[in-house]
């Protein structure tokens, strides 16, 4: 088996399977793999499989202005030395907001400006309460493509972003979970329509993974299927009904969803 492997989380004939990718078919694992990574023998074709969201998250924690070029653009105002936080800058999306690849990014009423955010997603795999960063990596089960959707009139009207980042729809995730991926130095690009966006190397974080695990770690307990999403790199711009988005993390693949208006 390869050093880093894909595994998806799918539908197939009305049930719910995960595989891991083997060129064009899922070889089927016997359930979620932060539990086993034993397959089934059933190998089940890309062509028939409606793919989802690789996990269903009991929280998505997200980092704000973890690259230094995207506070430059940011309107945002924490408690910063020489203009970067001194500490991760954390909010929650619900579960509720979570979608797949290819499924539709809603664009809600009210919302004057929605801006995607595309990022590397990082994938808990072991229930991680207060772990050290020498630690950190041990908990993570691997890496997927994450857009962190945002109403960006709501964000800066209401002085705190619940409503701005949780809008049902407001979380794609996907196309699948690269399993032995480094996090370290990745190329993450967001394109809109077929036009780069964004584009950043995760090399380029303020707080790294390991950190950010540390850190959240000893905040809240993270469980199996949590997701924390790592920061935006700069080039934050708007998005309209009939757009088409795509999330790419190097080594992982691409998440690509429309805006349709909300109904």
């Amino acid at each position: 088996m390869p050093s880093v492997i894909h595994v998806a989380r799918y539908r197939l004939d009305g049930a719910f399977h995960h595989g891991r990718l083997e060129g064009d078919v899922f070889a089927r694992l016997a359930g979620p793999p932060w539990e086993s990574r034993s397959e089934t023998g059933d190998r089940d074709p890309r062509s028939r499989v409606e793919l989802l969201a690789p996990v269903q998250p009991t929280k998505i924690v997200c980092i704000g202005l973890n690259y230094r070029a995207h506070i430059s653009e940011s309107t945002t105002t924490v408690a910063t030395e020489d203009g970067v936080p001194q500490e991760p800058l954390m909010f929650l999306k619900p579960p509720s907001a979570v979608i797949g690849p290819g499924q539709a990014i809603h664009h809600p009423d009210g919302v004057t400006r929605m801006d995607p955010e595309g990022e590397m997603g990082v994938v808990i795999g072991l229930r991680a309460r207060r772990v050290s960063a020498a630690a950190a990596m041990d908990y993570v089960l691997g890496i997927t493509c994450a857009n962190d959707v945002s109403a960006r009139n709501f964000q800066r009207q209401d002085g705190q972003w619940t409503r701005a980042k949780g809008f049902d729809t407001f979380a794609p995730l996907g196309p699948w979970i690269a399993i032995g991926l480094d996090p370290r130095g990745l190329r993450v690009e967001c394109r809109v329509n077929g036009e780069v966006r964004q584009r950043g190397d995760t090399a380029d974080l303020l707080f790294p993974v390991p950190f950010l695990i540390q850190h959240i770690s000893h905040i809240m307990t993270l469980e199996p299927g949590d997701v924390i999403l790592t920061g935006t790199p700069a080039g934050v711009a708007p998005i309209v009904a009939g757009d088409v988005v795509e999330v790419e993390v190097e080594g992982v693949g691409v998440l690509e969803n429309r805006v349709e208006v909300a109904d």
